[in-house]
C-alpha cells in the first residue's frame, strides 16, 4: 500500500468512527446528499442511488430517517453487509426523524442552524416541524388530541410531539404558505381521517413507539429461530406440478379445437405463476439476490409476459410508503380509481413525477368507480403488458451495479413469450379471427381475481399521514388488511391473503405465513395495535364501501364548486 492510499485508508477510517448529530446530518441533506440511518450507522448512499437493484425512489424515501427495519425487512445479509461500504459514521442518540426531501422535507445549513439554538428547546429534535414545512392551520399538534385520549404512556414535550402537517404535494398546496388559508371541504375530511387513525392506534410519542419497534424486532429473531424464513421446497414442487397441469391441460384444449376452455386453463396458469414470482421478487424462495432473480424472471417474463422489473421498482416503494396517495404507485390509479378524498385535488405523484389530475374523465369515473372496480379490473392484464414495455422501452431499471443485466434478461423473456404465445399459439395454432380474440379475452379476463386479491389489502385500509414518527410496523398494520380463509384454500390466494404480515416481515417465504400470522396477532394484541382481518366477501364489501364513499365526496365537492360558482355569478349581478 503507497503512502497515498494509506493516508486515504486512514482517512476513511477516521469518518467512519465519526459521530454525527442531527444537525450535522441535517446539513449534510441541505448539500443534496442521501443520508440514511441504519442500525446506528450513518449511510451516505449517493453512489448507490442509480445502482440500487430496487430503484432509487425507495432510497429517497428514506433519507433523513431511521431506515433500519424498513432496511432489514427488505433485504439479505449479503446487502446488508454492502451498504457498510457507504458507513461515514454513527449517529448520536435519540435519533429523530426528518421528513425526506421527496416527501416535502427541507433542510437548513449548519449554520443557519446554529442561529437558531438559543430559539429552540433541544433543536435536535425540531426538523423545522418536521422538515422545515409550515404546518397545516388545520391540524392540532398531536399532544391536543392525545388529551381528549386520556394521554399514552411516555408523552413527550411539545418540541417532540408530532405535528400533524400534511405531506400533500396538490396543486392547490404546491406553494409555499405564508398566511393560513381557511380549510375547505376537503381538509376537514382529511383532519377527520387523521383523527380517526390516532384514536384508533398506539400513541406517537417515542416511548411507545420504540416499545413497539424493540418488540417487533424481537418477535422478527423469535420467527428466525422457529425457522419460518426457511423454505418448504416441498410445497414449491406441489407448485410446479399444478402449473404443468394447468398449462399441459390448456396445450391440450387448444389441440382439440376448444379455443376458449384453452384460454382459461391458461389464464390460470398465469394467475398461479404470480404468487412465486412475487416470493421471488421479494427473495422469499432462495433467499439469494441472483438466484431469485433468475427465477422471478423466468416465471414474469419469459411465461407470462409482464416485466419483474418494473413490479420490483414498483413494489419496493409501495412496502415503504405503504397506501400514501402522494407516494405509493399501487394506488395511484387516476383517472379511473380514487381510494382516497385527497385524490380530488389533483395530487402531485412523487412516483411518476407528475400531477395526478382531477380531470373531467376522473371526475365522471370517480362517481361512479364502485361500479366500474370489478369490469375494469377485469382488463388490468393489458395494462400490466403497457407498464412492462413503458419499464423496459425506456430503461427505468438499473443499468448498472449488480442488476445491470436485468433489463436485457427481461427483454429476452419478452421476446421468447411472443414467440410462444403470440406466434406459436395466436398465429400458428389457432386458425380463425374470432377464436384468437376469444382465446385471448378468456385467457386475459380470467386473471381477474387476482387484481381483486392485490388491491383488497389496501384499498380499504387508512391513507392517512401520522407524520415521520410512527414507526415501520405500526404503519404497516394500520394500512394493510389480511383475508381470511381456509388452509385448504391458501392455493387460491398465494400468499396473499397475508399481506399484513408479509409487509411486517416481506421475505418470510409464503408457505410459512399462516403459522407466522398467529405470532403477530399476539404482538397486535400485547401492543393494542389492531389487527384487520376480514373474510374475502367482507374484505371486498370493504372495498367497494370505499370507493363509494369517495365517490360521494366527489359528488359533494362538485355540488360545492357549482354552488360557489352560482353565488359568484348571482353576486356579480
Amino acid at each position: 500500500m503507497t503512502p497515498l492510499s494509506q493516508r486515504s485508508y486512514a482517512n476513511r477510517q477516521a469518518a467512519r468512527s465519526k459521530g454525527w448529530s442531527r444537525k450535522e446530518v441535517e446539513d449534510l441533506i441541505s448539500q443534496g446528499r442521501s443520508i440514511v440511518i441504519v442500525n446506528g450507522l450513518v449511510l451516505k448512499v449517493d453512489a448507490w442511488l442509480r445502482f440500487h437493484p430496487g430503484g432509487e425512489k425507495a432510497i429517497k424515501h428514506m433519507v433523513g430517517r431511521d431506515a433500519t427495519d424498513e432496511v432489514n425487512a427488505l433485504h439479505s445479509q449479503e446487502a446488508l453487509r454492502r451498504m457498510q461500504s457507504f458507513q461515514i459514521g454513527w449517529i448520536e442518540l435519540p435519533w429523530v426523524n426528518f421528513k425526506p426531501p421527496i416527501q416535502g422535507g427541507t433542510f437548513r445549513p449548519l449554520n443557519d442552524n446554529a442561529v437558531d439554538d438559543d430559539a429552540t428547546t433541544d433543536s435536535e429534535t425540531s426538523s423545522s416541524k418536521d422538515s422545515s414545512n409550515v404546518p397545516s392551520p388545520l391540524f392540532e399538534p398531536i399532544d391536543a388530541v392525545r388529551s381528549r385520549r386520556g394521554g399514552k404512556v411516555g408523552a413527550e414535550p411539545e418540541s417532540l410531539s408530532l405535528r400533524r402537517d400534511s405531506s400533500t404535494s396538490s396543486l392547490s398546496s404546491a406553494s409555499s404558505r405564508k398566511e393560513p388559508t381557511k380549510p375547505t371541504y376537503l381538509d376537514h375530511q382529511t383532519q377527520k381521517e387523521t383523527q380517526l387513525d390516532l384514536s384508533k392506534y398506539p400513541s406517537l410519542d417515542r416511548r411507545t413507539q420504540d416499545l413497539i419497534v424493540t418488540e417487533y424486532r424481537a418477535l422478527n429473531k423469535r420467527i428466525y429461530d422457529q425457522g419460518l424464513y426457511q423454505c418448504n421446497y416441498t410445497a414449491y414442487a406441489y407448485e410446479v406440478g399444478r402449473y404443468f397441469l394447468l398449462f399441459a391441460t390448456s396445450m391440450f384444449l387448444l389441440s382439440r379445437g376448444w379455443y376458449a376452455l384453452s384460454g382459461l386453463s391458461l389464464g390460470l396458469f398465469w394467475h398461479q405463476l404470480v404468487f412465486t414470482a412475487h416470493d421471488a421478487g421479494h427473495m422469499g424462495i432462495t433467499h439469494d439476490f441472483t438466484i431469485d432473480s433468475v427465477i422471478g424472471f423466468i416465471i414474469a417474463d419469459f411465461l407470462g409476459g409482464l416485466s419483474l422489473g418494473w413490479w420490483k421498482r414498483n413494489h419496493n416503494v409501495h412496502h415503504i410508503v405503504t397506501n400514501s396517495p402522494e407516494h405509493d404507485p399501487d394506488i395511484e390509479h387516476m383517472p379511473i380509481f380514487a381510494v382516497s378524498h385527497r385524490f380530488l385535488s389533483s395530487l402531485q405523484s412523487t412516483f411518476y413525477d407528475k400531477v395526478m389530475t382531477y380531470d373531467a374523465v376522473a371526475k365522471f369515473t370517480i362517481r361512479y368507480q364502485h361500479l366500474l372496480y370489478y369490469p375494469l379490473l377485469t382488463f388490468g392484464r393489458f395494462n400490466l403488458y403497457r407498464l412492462s414495455w413503458e419499464h423496459l422501452i425506456f430503461g427505468l431499471g438499473p443499468r448498472h451495479g449488480p442488476a445491470w443485466w436485468h433489463r436485457w434478461f427481461e427483454i429476452a423473456g419478452h421476446i421468447f413469450f411472443w414467440a410462444w404465445f403470440g406466434y406459436g399459439i395466436l398465429y400458428r395454432s389457432i386458425p380463425t379471427l374470432w377464436g384468437r380474440f376469444a382465446f385471448v379475452m378468456v385467457s386475459h379476463m380470467i386473471t381477474m381475481p387476482l387484481h381483486v386479491q392485490i388491491t383488497l389489502s389496501h384499498f380499504a385500509m387508512s391513507t392517512s399521514d401520522l407524520g415521520v414518527h410512527e414507526s415501520f410496523p405500526q404503519k404497516m398494520l394500520r394500512t394493510t388488511m389480511d383475508v381470511d380463509c381456509p388452509p385448504w384454500l391458501d392455493f387460491v390466494h398465494g400468499g396473499l391473503q397475508f399481506q399484513a404480515i408479509h409487509h411486517l416481515y416481506p421475505r418470510i417465504p409464503r408457505h410459512n405465513l399462516r403459522e407466522t400470522q398467529k405470532l403477530v396477532q399476539d404482538f397486535c394484541n400485547r401492543m393494542n395495535i389492531p389487527y384487520a382481518l376480514y373474510g374475502f366477501v367482507n374484505g371486498n364489501r370493504e372495498v367497494l364501501g370505499r370507493l363509494k364513499d369517495v365517490g360521494r365526496q366527489a359528488a359533494i365537492l362538485a355540488e360545492c364548486q357549482r354552488s360557489i360558482v352560482e353565488h359568484f355569478v348571482v353576486e356579480g349581478h
